[in-house]
């Protein structure tokens, strides 16, 4: 996670703190603190942001703030893995920025996408381990049974993510 200059900050959101870092190509990670798979080393290195990573992460949170406050139903963030994630991660990772706001998808729907239907256990520990929370919207993954199933960050902030959008009228319609 450290190969470049990277931004940290920690940012107070409705559901709880979350860690955003960014390198001068992106955003690499977004964690609520505490969730499962939360990198430690996160919140070890020094800071030796470029004017670029900090640049964008003032981008990257002001798009969250207006998230939650109703305002956009889309990021347009610039995303960087870095050198987090196979390669199976990366292709789940990308799967999860098809589904449209206010939609859910399910793990067996995420595996076809990726032309792997038997590979759906697989695709749910991927998307678990997913480095940016919110902006690749793991949250909108449930199970077949449209039940709430998993979530990095904790159910009850899945939950409270999807009715954020179900209560949000589609602003990409106006």
């Amino acid at each position: 996670m450290l190969d470049q200059h990277l931004s940290r900050t920690l940012m107070t959101t409705p559901l709880g703190d979350m860690l955003v870092v960014c390198s001068e190509k992106g955003l690499r990670g977004c964690w609520f603190l505490g969730q499962s798979h939360f990198p430690k080393e996160a919140l070890d290195f020094k800071d030796p942001a470029s004017k670029e990573s900090t640049r964008i992460h003032h981008e990257v949170g002001q798009q969250i703030e207006l998230y939650f406050n109703n305002k956009i139903d889309k990021f347009n963030i610039c995303i960087d893995f870095g050198p987090r994630g196979t390669p199976f991660q990366r292709e789940v990772w990308g799967a999860l920025l098809s589904i449209p706001f206010g939609q859910t998808s399910s793990y067996a729907n995420i595996a076809q996408a990726i032309n792997r239907p038997k590979a759906v256990r697989a695709v749910g520990g991927a998307i678990g381990k997913n480095p940016i929370s919110l902006i690749v919207p793991c949250h909108r993954v449930v199970g077949s049974t449209g039940a709430l199933t998993g979530y990095a960050g904790g159910i009850d902030r899945k939950k409270a993510l999807l009715d954020l959008e179900k209560l949000t009228p589609s602003l990409s319609a106006q």
